[in-house]
């Protein structure tokens, strides 16, 4: 189960420099747009993070509340990015709270304990 949890983790993190790689990457390039590595990194973060929420440790399980709050933060960054993926031009705040978003739920999995 161990190497289940790390195989999740890594793709987990994987999902997450699709997500913010893909974002700098408009941002830098000025047209600000939802591009397919942002959503397909949005999609991989929430199935996986799913997948890590699962209780597959022997008593060392996170904090629900954390859980929670995580989940919570994926839905939206998801929503954000899905529901405006077909646009030519994303608005610059619905952009930057996208990327606001991804790098607050990094911070809850790495300060909350």
């Amino acid at each position: 189960m161990e190497a289940l949890r790390l195989i999740l983790r890594y793709v987990h993190l994987i999902g997450f420099a699709l997500l913010l790689g893909g974002a700098i990457v408009q941002y830098v390039g000025g047209k600000l747009r939802i591009n397919p590595p942002m959503l397909w990194g949005s999609v991989i973060m929430l199935a996986t993070g799913i997948g890590l929420s699962a209780p597959l440790r022997d008593g060392d399980e996170p904090d629900p509340a954390k859980l929670v709050t995580k989940l919570v933060l994926a839905i939206l960054i998801f929503v954000m990015v899905f529901f405006s993926r077909k646009r030519d031009v994303v608005n610059r705040g619905h952009f930057l709270a996208t990327v606001g978003l991804t790098l607050v739920n990094a911070a809850v999995a790495v300060f909350w304990r």
